[in-house]
């Protein structure tokens, strides 16, 4: 693949994903003032877009069902009892590394 090729990808791909995020950014910002129901959306965002960077590695690492790791179990069903008990995500992450790493170079 040659240079200008690529300069193109990069162009194609760029632009559009510009235009996205600049269209929404420019909306929100001739508003006035943000609807409620959109600002109650935008809460869970954050959360919603960790879980999906975490959730594949936590259900299937290898690509699989099944063979997930006993470290990363724990782990992770602890985090998720603090996440829901306290809705702290501080304590939610230090609590499931804790675990993890405890789990993991623990000496059985």
């Amino acid at each position: 693949m040659d240079a200008l090729t690529i300069w193109l990808v990069i162009l194609a791909i760029g632009i559009p994903t510009f235009l996205v995020r600049f269209s929404f950014i420019g909306l929100l910002g001739r508003l006035d003032d943000v609807p409620d129901s959109l600002e109650r959306a935008l809460r869970f965002v954050p959360a919603a877009v960790l879980a999906a960077l975490v959730a594949p590695e936590f259900v299937a690492p290898s690509g699989s069902l099944g063979n997930v790791p006993l470290d990363a179990l724990a782990g992770g069903l602890v985090a998720a009892v603090v996440a829901w008990r306290t809705e702290d995500v501080l304590a939610t992450i230090a609590s499931g590394m804790l675990v993890l790493w405890a789990v993991r170079f623990w000496p059985f």
